[in-house]
């Protein structure tokens, strides 16, 4: 018997076009600003330090990367986007954005929940012209989480009650007298103090008297013990404000409170599913929680009441976490103590190494790159 076999035949083939060397340069762009975009937005994202309010901790200049996995990543809220931008189109004052859709957010699941201690990069709160996930960036150690207490009396912080352990590379300000003018350059720069200035006026009844002369510099407490030990330095004392003494432009703004930047507190850190009675008091600590941050509509706060959609309110549960943040620098450090706490929903993610570090001030070329500081990882 004999096995027929079927052979099907098919047009020639055609011959497939190869791309021109544009095309597949254009694929390329456009395939890595779409991984880089998804990076970005899921795993990691890098950010660069422009101010010293994390000082000593970390410096102007460093580079870090943030990890979004940790307290787990956010949904575009703003999706009208140019990638791999922020606010503005790069090296313009372009808005790199259109708000004309907004949607929803929701928070993916991450590692842990912020923890006090960690250094958080978060959306500046007060922003109020831009999108959540637009504000501008900003870096801090968490200092309370939801449901504390935080208080700092003389300079030292407390939370429910207890002393937190200060951050090692933490700065204060402090008024150097000397007995002769000082070469800045040798004594200040070599003992990594970045800011220093000759003595003028400052705030507080600690420092000086007529008669002494001197700088005020922004250290830790490690190298004021150095700063001792040179024999032109007469005396190393902290410039601190005494509890009697009022800072208006701390947050709330209200004349009920009496606060200043060391000796501010207590106050509780909203918690969600947390009710408060609105007394004048959390009507000034909690208001503008209520009004901004909330998603509540037509909020109206005066003479100590607040009324939400035309109806006045006397307590009010939180609908989300918030946490209190201060720099480690902490006499120049723009932070709760001055606009208040951090919505969980204003989370960007967490601070985890600094991969490169450049002075913005180097002595010299050899000396741009800080390479004791490369793939550090942030305390």
């Amino acid at each position: 018997m004999a096995l027929e076999k079927e052979i099907s035949t098919s047009p020639a083939s055609t011959p497939v076009k190869k791309k021109s060397a544009f095309r597949e340069w254009l694929d390329s762009i456009v395939f890595a600003v779409v991984a880089a975009t998804l990076i970005r937005w899921l795993f990691m994202e890098a950010f660069t330090i422009p101010t010293p309010s994390m000082e000593n901790s970390l410096l102007v200049g460093d580079f870090l990367f943030v990890s979004k996995l940790h307290y787990g990543t956010r949904t575009p809220k703003t999706p009208l986007q140019v990638p791999l931008t922020h606010q503005t189109i790069w090296g313009t004052d372009v808005p790199s954005y259109l708000d004309w859709i907004q949607l929803p957010q929701y928070r993916l699941p991450g590692f842990s929940d912020v923890q006090r201690g960690d250094v958080v990069v978060f959306n500046y709160p007060p922003e109020l012209q831009h999108p959540v996930d637009l504000k501008t960036n900003y870096i801090k150690r968490c200092i309370g989480t939801p449901g504390d207490v935080v208080e700092v009396r003389d300079l030292q912080v407390f939370v429910n009650g207890t002393a937190m352990e200060n951050p090692s590379r933490m700065e204060n300000e402090y008024f150097v007298s000397t007995t002769t003018a000082v070469n800045e350059e040798k004594v200040f720069k070599e003992n990594g103090i970045s800011e220093y200035s000759t003595y003028t006026e400052t705030y507080g009844d600690t420092i000086p008297s007529n008669d002494e002369s001197g700088y005020l510099v922004y250290t830790t407490a490690s190298i004021v013990e150095t700063l001792k030990t040179y024999d032109f330095v007469r005396d190393v004392r902290v410039v601190k404000a005494p509890k009697d003494i009022s800072e208006p432009s701390l947050y709330p703004s209200s004349s009920l409170i009496k606060w200043n930047r060391d000796n501010y507190g207590p106050i509780t850190v909203p918690k969600e599913g947390a009710t408060i009675q609105l007394t004048p008091e959390n009507t000034a600590f909690y208001g503008d929680v209520i009004k901004y941050y909330e998603g509540n509509e037509k909020v109206e706060i005066a003479d100590g009441k607040v009324s939400v959609d035309g109806k006045a309110i006397s307590s009010y549960t939180f609908k989300q976490d918030y946490y209190f943040m201060m720099g480690d620098n902490r006499h120049n450090s723009a932070d709760s103590r001055y606009w208040g706490f951090v919505p969980m929903d204003h989370i960007v993610g967490k601070a985890v190494f600094v991969w490169m570090s450049i002075d913005p001030n180097p002595t010299s070329v050899a000396g741009k790159i800080r390479w004791n500081r490369l793939f550090r990882v942030i305390e």
